[in-house]
């Protein structure tokens, strides 16, 4: 495998972890963060503590607080910025970017106000064509992935060139699986969407719910996801699969997960701000709650569990009211549920 530049923008912790595997597969990565501090930490210490706590980074990562530097020579820039800081981080980035270098995000949202995916973000941004760029998504904890536990992942493109280059810069046979998909929406969708249901699953868990009120969740969760998903124009079977199933089931039932956290805590009483403020870190899934809100408004879509969640999120509804709301809707019929989220041009 030819080793190449690698640019890595922002040093948390997703962005972290796979600044690791593209070290590990022989690049040069240069990973960029806003914090001079952090940088001097990542480059002396072998540290990022406060993202990814007692995690030794390995020598070929080397972190700057220069984006026009991390950015110099590289074949590939990887996107991994919060989704409210998407645009800001790729404006930043336009000047220094080369026409030819392959662009990759792995942001799991939707940008607030605009509703737009992350791949319409960067494209408009580096005045690319949507089509080249790439999402990297799945089930994927940068807890395990930092420490080379096997973790599998999908990467999406509109075109099959761009999603094979991706998929050759970091796949390795040690710990880190990459599959292919052309369903850029679909993929992008699934990674959004998913940290609303586990917003629910840690308020499910909180509120001292079972096994089965969590199945039951996941399940109607998916089918929330690809009800809207179809209705942007993804393929249903993409639901079935990595970043669908995949990345809800890790999502949903893992304390790693920060939308699982934030959604237990909510559970026992804390008021919104109080949780992001305890969490530290930027939890997706409540941006994601009132893009996907206004989306599902838009593209004419019943989403439950969303509809229930805005409301504890942004509306002061408590949780036990929200969950009984949801027991309460009325009787419908599975199959023919399932059966009118698929019928589009893809199952034809």
């Amino acid at each position: 495998m030819e080793h190449k530049r690698t640019a890595v923008l922002v040093a948390g912790s997703w962005g972290t972890a796979l600044a690791r595997v593209l070290a590990d597969n022989g690049h040069q990565v240069n990973l960029w963060t806003r914090n001079p501090q952090q940088a001097e930490e990542i480059n002396t210490k072998r540290r990022n503590e406060k993202y990814l706590p007692g995690a030794e980074l390995p020598s070929g990562m080397k972190a700057t607080a220069d984006i026009a530097q991390a950015l110099e020579g590289a074949d590939l820039a990887l996107f991994v910025a919060p989704s409210s800081a998407m645009r800001d981080v790729a404006r930043m980035a336009a000047p220094h970017l080369s026409s030819d270098t392959l662009v990759i995000h792995a942001t799991k949202g939707f940008e607030t106000g605009s509703r737009k995916r992350m791949s319409t973000v960067l494209a408009e941004e580096l005045d690319k064509d949507e089509r080249c760029v790439v999402v990297l998504s799945g089930p994927s904890h940068a807890e395990e992935v930092i420490n080379r536990q096997p973790t599998t992942v999908v990467v999406a493109s509109k075109d099959s060139a761009c999603a094979e280059a991706a998929q050759d810069f970091f796949m390795n046979e040690a710990y880190f699986r990459v599959y292919t998909n052309p369903d850029l929406i679909g993929v992008e969708t699934a990674g959004a969407v998913k940290n609303i249901i586990a917003l629910g699953a840690g308020l499910s868990d909180g509120l001292g719910f079972g096994d089965n009120a969590k199945a039951a969740l996941i399940t109607r969760g998916l089918a929330e996801i690809a009800r809207l998903g179809s209705a942007m124009g993804a393929n249903p079977l993409t639901f079935a699969g990595l970043a669908g199933v995949g990345d809800l089931i890790v999502t949903c039932t893992s304390p790693h997960s920060r939308n699982w956290r934030a959604g237990s805590m909510l559970a026992k009483g804390l008021p919104l701000a109080e949780v992001l403020e305890r969490m530290g870190m930027v939890v997706e899934g409540v941006r994601s709650t009132k893009a996907v809100h206004e989306l599902a408004a838009h593209y004419g879509v019943e989403m439950p569990i969303t509809e229930q969640l805005f409301s504890v999120l942004f509306e002061g509804k408590s949780p036990e009211q929200a969950v009984g709301d949801l027991m309460g809707r009325v009787r419908r019929h599975e199959i023919e549920e399932i059966a009118a989220a698929s019928r589009d041009k893809w199952l034809k």
